[in-house]
Order: C-alpha cells, then structure tokens, then sequence
C-alpha cells in the first residue's frame, strides 16, 4: 500500500502518515518502530522529552529498510534552548539516534515566558540546516503570533509546526497561516488521543467514539480511525498517529485507497469545539516542565 508524500518549504518530501512515538515507553519502543517499518511505515517522530530516542535507533539500525528511505524526526526540549545549548542538543539527539543526519528536527515548544530563548535556539537549527546536519527545520504548539515573532528575528521560514489537531480542534486559524506561509501543518494526536489523555480537562469525549466519524466510517467499511487519519490526509496535512499495537499500527497503515465525499469532510469539519485538550503552549515553562536531558 503506498502512503502519499508531502513536500516541504525547502524541497524535502516525507510521507504523510508516520508512526508517533509520545508516551511510548522505552522498553516498547523498539518493537513499535520495529512492527511500523515492517508494515511500511517510513517517517518515524520521537522527542528528546519522550525519552525513547535511542531506542528508536536501535530500531531503525536493526531493519533492513535503508536509512535514506526513513524519515527521523525529532525535538529539542525547552530545557535546552539557547544558541550554544540547542547545538549541543542535536548532538545528544543525533548520538542517541545513532546517525549522522537528523531529517526533521524543530523545536519542541514555543517557551513564551522566555521567547530570546527560543529564537536563539531556533539560530541554532538554522545553523544546523546550513551546515547539512539536519534536512529540515521547524517548530512544534507554536501559535500564529509567535510564528510572527520568530519569523521577526530569524531567517528561515520553518518547514513544519506540529500541533495539536483532530475533529474536536481543529485550529483553523493556525493552519490559515501556515497556508499563507509555506508551513506544513502536521498533527499530533490526529485522531483524537489527546481527548481522553489523562490530566487535561474533566469533561473528556473520545473521537472514536463519535456517531457522525461512526456513520461515515460504516458507509466505507472503515475504522473510525481511519477515517480520521484520511480526513487529514485528504487536506494536506501530515499525520503522526501513535501506537504501539501492532495490529493498531496495521490499521492506521491502511487510511488509504478511499476518498471521503466534500459532505463527509464538511461533516467531520462541523465537529470543531475550539477547545483545547492538550496543555496550553503558553503553559509550558521552564519552572513547571524544565527537566535535565540526558547526554548520548
């Protein structure tokens, strides 16, 4: 089954479906990666906050699938922003990782209460692009007006900002912007995990179990999931699903080879609440959520 690509702001393609691997333990992590590959999977998105870079690798060193044909992608933490110390965390990143090359490598929040911060460290990928050690850069819960201020100071426009986004939020205004841009939007927690992840919000609903993604998913004889990977799909965005069950994995694989209907869109496009699930960018602080990343 071949997964469509996506092209960057800079040339680079990537497929438009990878497996995430947030929350994925480390000691489960290898079979993950290892059972996405096998299915065909080839873009695969980790973070030096998730804490499974090297195992991530390790999988990707044990396939027999060549390194040029995967996609890596991963993020510095807020613990690491600076020019001198974003630097150094592609080091750490690239030596867990076990490669010379890091495909997609963005920042992992926009760390507002310290925003020289974060576009030092955005400097730093730039120098990072320029230097060939990295293919493409970009930025992660950043909202339009911090794209603003970094695109003040800074001089490369960033090929991605990953987000959250799903049929309950869908952040129409951020994606408009990326539009206008040349940003690829690429969602995190695309078919709405983040709706019952624990500790955020009281008055959690799961998009799996939502009647009208329901409905549309029996007229194609399809997963909810799958439908919701295929309404992204089929509006150009980049979706980085996780799981770490293989049949899981297998499934989310197979969001292709059928197209949702102008109505079934718009139908899924009405579930829009506006409301957040996730943590507020402006939230994440060094104080609350800076933690040591440890070396390679």
């Amino acid at each position: 089954m071949s997964i469509p690509g996506v092209t960057l702001n800079n040339g680079v393609c990537l497929p438009a479906l990878g497996l995430g691997v947030f929350q994925t333990p480390p000691e489960q992590t290898i079979a993950a990666v290892s059972a996405a590959l096998e299915t065909g999977y080839r873009h695969i998105d980790t973070a030096a906050a998730y804490g499974n870079e090297r195992e991530v690798g390790q999988a990707i060193a044990r396939s027999e699938v060549p390194r040029e044909e995967i996609t890596i992608e991963t993020k510095v933490w807020i613990s690491d922003f600076g020019y001198d110390q974003t630097l150094h965390a592609f080091e750490k990143a690239s030596g867990k990782l076990g490669v010379d090359v890091i495909d997609l490598f963005l920042l992992h929040q926009p760390l507002t209460s310290e925003f020289d911060r974060t576009i030092a460290a955005y400097r730093a990928l730039e120098k990072l692009l320029a230097d060939g050690h990295v293919r493409a850069i970009g930025v992660s819960n950043f909202t339009p007006p911090w794209l603003e201020r970094l695109a003040a100071s800074t001089s490369v426009v960033p090929a991605v900002n990953q987000i959250e986004l799903h049929p309950y939020f869908q952040q129409a205004g951020t994606r408009a912007y990326h539009d206008e841009h040349g940003i690829l939007t690429q969602a995190w927690s695309p078919i709405g995990g983040i709706t019952f992840y624990p500790g955020f919000g009281d008055q959690r609903r799961s998009t799996l179990d939502d009647p009208v993604i329901a409905s549309i998913a029996a007229e194609h004889g399809k997963t909810p999931a799958q439908v919701m990977l295929r309404w992204h799909i089929q509006q150009g965005r980049q979706v980085i699903p996780k799981s770490v069950n293989p049949a899981r994995i297998r499934e989310n694989f197979q969001a292709t080879g059928f197209e949702l209907t102008a109505g079934q869109l718009a139908a899924i496009d009405a579930l829009d609440t506006g409301v957040r699930s996730g943590p507020d960018p402006e939230s994440i602080t060094l104080e609350a959520y800076g933690r040591d990343i440890p070396e390679a």
